[in-house]
């Protein structure tokens, strides 16, 4: 199957935002692609946290969701919208979420973000908590590929990905591909996002596909980028180190299987 990861510079205007991902997820399609994923607030890199209140959505209608819908249904992608604000029933608060698209341009799964990000180290100051609610449960979907396959995707948002107990419960649920959209800083990121990546690939021999916001924004912060594919070996296919673009490889049902066989070490586990 061949899978598509875009890399974005989002800035605090949507209009713009929307117009850079539509292009690039043309550009996923024109390479055949069949899966495509947006990064992390692909929508909106406000000046401040609560911007995204403004441009919060309740989930099954508004303007974010319909550009979602259509892009899937024009580009016959299976579409991973990044992330978007969801209304929660907590004022001044929303989820951070992800929803899937089929090529029909329907919303077949939603997971909202489970971990949030905190951080401070005398200088960058994060605290995802002071306007989201935290998710509650794991989620994956059905990929019915044209390759033959049916994938079990995996979902998780950035900070999850510092929690290998979420992707090793989407391994037991019998994922097989694993998506990291994500805004991972450049602070962290240069540090652990590889390291990260290729550890929930190999611990649970499943492949992974992170899409990641990758540049200097408009607001002053950066983003470290590097998104990339990762096969169930561990092994790099396909990345891009900063800037807007499309990151595409063929991951292998076939292989990964194989993998799965000659090292069995998910039937292994005592815990």
């Amino acid at each position: 199957m061949k899978v598509a990861a875009i890399q974005m510079v989002s800035t605090p205007d949507v209009a713009r935002n929307l117009a850079a991902a539509r292009q690039l997820l043309g550009q996923a399609q024109d390479a055949g692609a069949e899966l495509a994923v947006l990064p992390e607030y692909f929508c909106l890199l406000g000046y401040k946290d609560t911007d995204k209140l403004a441009i919060s959505e309740a989930y099954g209608q508004g303007p974010l969701q319909d550009f979602l819908s259509q892009c899937a249904a024009d580009f016959k992608l299976w579409l991973v919208g990044g992330t978007i604000a969801l209304k929660s029933s907590e004022a001044g608060k929303v989820y951070n979420s992800t929803l899937v698209f089929n090529p029909l341009g329907q919303c077949v799964a939603r997971y909202d973000k489970m971990h949030l990000f905190c951080f401070d180290n005398g200088s960058e100051r994060y605290d995802e908590s002071r306007v989201l609610m935290p998710g509650k449960a794991p989620v994956s979907f059905d990929l019915p590929s044209v390759d033959g396959h049916t994938w079990r995707v995996g979902l998780s948002i950035c900070y999850d990905l510092r929690f290998p107990e979420l992707y090793r419960a989407l391994a037991m649920g019998g994922a097989d591909l694993l998506l990291v959209p994500s805004a991972f800083t450049y602070t962290t990121g240069r540090v652990h996002w590889e390291v990260l990546l290729r550890a929930r690939a190999i611990e649970n021999l499943a492949c992974v596909l992170a899409a990641a916001q990758g540049g200097l924004h408009e607001n002053g912060r950066r983003t470290w980028g590097q998104s990339m594919v990762v096969d169930g070996w561990g092994q790099v296919i396909a990345q891009q180190a900063e800037g807007p673009g499309v990151v595409l490889a063929d991951i292998d049902h076939a292989a990964l299987a194989a993998q799965r066989l000659r090292l069995p070490a998910l039937d292994h586990r005592l815990l």
